[in-house]
């Protein structure tokens, strides 16, 4: 699939290589901003929400990392539907070689998730930069 050449080593090293191409795309990045509660009422935190500053469109962005097989893959169908509920537009950005194949197809088939390779070129065309 492509993306696959961009690396990360964990979930914070995801979030900080989304901020940081946020922030070289001219878009303000906030981290951690907090958004009611999950389907089971937890305290719902959206990892990152890039807004560009002329035309305040917003896009949260909620990352997942996976480099071997764990229970990251298990928390994506609840991801997505906590995004549902969030107030702005949102997204999954995964990264890492655990991901099943069958995982990476679901994930792209609901139109809510994007390779952290492809990201860049998905943050243009959503901002129109």
């Amino acid at each position: 699939m492509p993306g696959k050449a961009v690396a990360v080593d964990s979930g914070k090293d995801l979030e900080a290589r989304v901020a940081a191409l946020g922030e070289a795309l001219g878009l303000n990045v906030t981290r951690q901003v907090g958004v009611g509660r999950r389907i089971w009422g937890a305290k719902r935190f959206i990892d990152i929400v890039l807004k560009h500053p002329v035309t305040r469109v917003s896009l949260g962005i909620e990352c997942k990392f996976q480099g071997g097989s764990g229970s990251a893959e298990e928390k994506i169908p609840a991801t997505i539907e906590d995004i549902k509920a969030w107030p702005i537009r949102g997204i999954v950005v995964y990264s890492g070689a655990g991901f099943s194949q069958n995982m990476e197809s679901y994930l792209l088939s609901t139109g809510s998730a994007v390779e952290l390779g492809d990201l860049q070129a998905w943050l243009e065309l959503y901002f129109g930069l």
